[in-house]
């Protein structure tokens, strides 16, 4: 959670006349096509409905293009602007850190990150080199990031939760020369230490003691940083991309706002530190915010300063009920990825929404949903080509169109040449373009909002339907008090489709079939109820808050996979029956009706 701002810049109306006179002209082109190509009031319904929020968004966008231009004509750079930042709040707490209660400073921050280059530079690194750091949230990490982006170096941000193949297959793509790890992970690095990072430099930051050290290969950090110069070091040409830590940390280096770090998120304690720090920003991501509605009711809940909370993966079904409940004012629902042209935020509060884009000017920023194959997500051309725009309604992949030129359309990929080139597209607006394809699928209504409908592959045909898995989850979970629900498609032998599953979180061994069934016939249509449930003490979740799938997918309805009780809808007896191995067999061998 942390304190924010939006990004502001000081504009020039001449300046700006010229920077988006192409696209306001070509925009109200097209918006005249629109009009002529429907002749109808409508146009000018939707024009008149949106056009507060059309302005607004056109302001906010200028704005930004306006302060990127400023950067980069004077070669700027994160270090440069924190720089900046440091001389305008030099005393004032940049972070703190809720683990300890320790507070550093801008001026602290900035020392340490200058001791973090200096021993950088010593080890020889350059610009364009990479050092993975891997540790649960600190301000140290802060510091190293910082510090490292200071002599032209990349950080490799590895996630903490990652253990075995998954944690050896994000070092080894990285290409890092090194990595700096947390005591907490010391047992994480000794599992991989027979793979390819073990040639790796290896450098540790906290307690361990000298015999484990030397068992990890590793050399103790925090003496060497202690006994560094705090001067800033030398300026060094910086690399292409800073693109890490933007919504939380990038907003107190660029704008000096204060930031608190917790080590591991508390549902029981989140309103009360909201409380202690005068938080008036927070963050989610996931379903923390679930997990707050969850909690039993506190006078903290409605005691605290908090106007804003900003993130992704809201559901709409809890929505209203968490800005009812703790009474915080505006939800800044946004979409979008660290390397991705087709951000979009939700600036008016519109419920369940993750953006907007102009339906009257939709050229100043060129994104689109386009139609993709249900079964394949193969994009769909038309007769000349091009890909085929969806209409209000209509589900789509999001995509933006790539500029090179603009640092907002710009698209640089990944480490590997495979996987950058599966997300470009090209003939996708016009003729010999090219698109960043985002592998999301939203639908945008009448007004221009867009709601996130799925992760491509996570929606699944059953009965000649289109099923959504976050749609279902939203309606289970919220039957079930806002339990853990994980919904995904099932393969039942010989027949189309998949037949849909729900795992369902059950902590006191109390769920009732019967009474569930009743429910989801009253909320969900036939073909979106679950056939299958997967009754579980939990529901494993990612890192982040998210629904992990995988397992379940792959474990599917076969009671011998799992000690979890399976159960499978009846239709003709309406009622959901223990599946146990003779079932199973009569399912799998088309014997029971599905």
């Amino acid at each position: 959670m942390h304190n924010a701002a939006s990004v502001s810049a000081s504009l020039g109306s001449m300046g700006l006349l010229r920077l988006f006179g192409v696209s306001w002209s070509w925009s109200l082109a097209a918006g005249l096509g629109v009009y002529l190509g429907t002749k109808s009031w409508k146009y000018f319904y939707i024009a008149a409905r949106t056009a507060k929020r059309d302005i607004n968004g056109l302001y906010v966008l200028m704005r930004v293009k306006m302060a990127l231009w400023r950067y980069m004509r004077n070669g700027s750079n994160i270090p440069s602007i924190f720089a900046q930042t440091v001389k305008r709040h030099p005393n004032k707490p940049a972070l703190i850190y809720e683990a300890t209660g320790e507070t550093w400073t801008f001026t602290q921050l900035d020392e340490l990150s200058n001791a973090v280059a200096h021993w950088a530079r010593g080890q020889g690194w350059v610009s364009g080199d990479v050092v993975a750091l891997f540790m649960e949230s600190r301000p140290l990490q802060v510091a190293l990031w910082l510090g490292l982006a200071k002599v032209g170096v990349e950080a490799a941000l590895i996630n903490f939760n990652l253990r075995h193949d998954s944690l050896m297959h994000c070092i080894g793509v990285s290409g890092s020369r090194a990595i700096v790890f947390g005591a907490e992970l010391a047992d994480a690095m000794l599992e991989v230490s027979s793979s390819n990072a073990q040639s790796m430099l290896r450098f540790s930051t906290g307690d361990l003691s000298a015999e484990h050290l030397a068992r990890l290969g590793a050399q103790p950090l925090d003496p060497i940083l202690a006994s560094s110069p705090r001067h800033p070091p030398s300026p060094c040409v910086p690399h292409k991309g800073m693109n890490g830590n933007i919504m939380g940390v990038g907003q107190c280096l660029i704008h000096g706002l204060t930031v608190v770090v917790k080590k591991k998120f508390s549902a029981s304690r989140f309103w009360e530190d909201c409380i202690k720090y005068n938080c008036t920003i927070v963050q989610y991501i996931g379903e923390i915010c679930r997990y707050l509605l969850s909690q039993p009711v506190r006078p903290s809940e409605r005691g605290h300063k908090v106007r804003l909370a900003v993130g992704n993966g809201l559901r709409p079904s809890v929505w209203e009920a968490f800005t009812e409940r703790f009474r915080v004012k505006q939800i800044g629902e946004f979409y979008g990825a660290t390397e991705c042209n087709c951000s979009i935020a939700n600036m008016d509060g519109k419920v369940g929404a993750c953006g907007f884009n102009s339906r009257i000017l939709p050229n100043v920023y060129p994104i689109r949903l386009v139609r993709v194959d249900e079964d394949s997500m193969e994009l769909v051309r038309d007769s000349r080509g091009l890909c085929v725009t969806c209409r209000p309604g209509e589900p789509g992949l999001l995509v933006g169109r790539i500029n090179q030129q603009d640092p907002l359309r710009r698209f640089d990929g990944y480490a590997n040449q495979d996987a950058t080139r599966k997300k470009i597209a090209h003939n996708v607006f016009k003729k010999n373009d090219s698109a960043y394809l985002s592998g999301d699928v939203l639908v945008m209504d009448d007004m221009g909002y867009m709601y996130f409908r799925d992760r491509s592959g996570d929606t699944f045909r059953w009965r000649g339907e289109n099923v959504s898995t976050t749609e279902v989850e939203g309606v289970l979970s919220s039957l079930l008090g806002q339990t853990d629900v994980a919904v995904y498609g099932a393969v039942v032998p010989g027949v189309e489709g998949k037949a849909g599953m729900a795992a369902i979180a059950d902590t006191t061994g109390s769920f009732d079939c019967n009474s569930f069934l009743q429910k989801v016939q009253q909320a969900l249509p036939s073909y979106a109820r679950p056939v299958f449930l997967r009754i579980s003490p939990h529901v494993d979740t990612t890192g982040t808050f998210k629904i992990q799938k995988t397992r379940l997918q792959r474990e599917g309805y076969d009671p011998r996979l799992t000690t979890d009780q399976i159960y499978f809808l009846n239709t003709r007896a309406a009622c959901y029956e223990a599946v146990d191995e003779e079932l199973y067999n009569a399912i799998a061998e088309g014997r029971m009706s599905l």
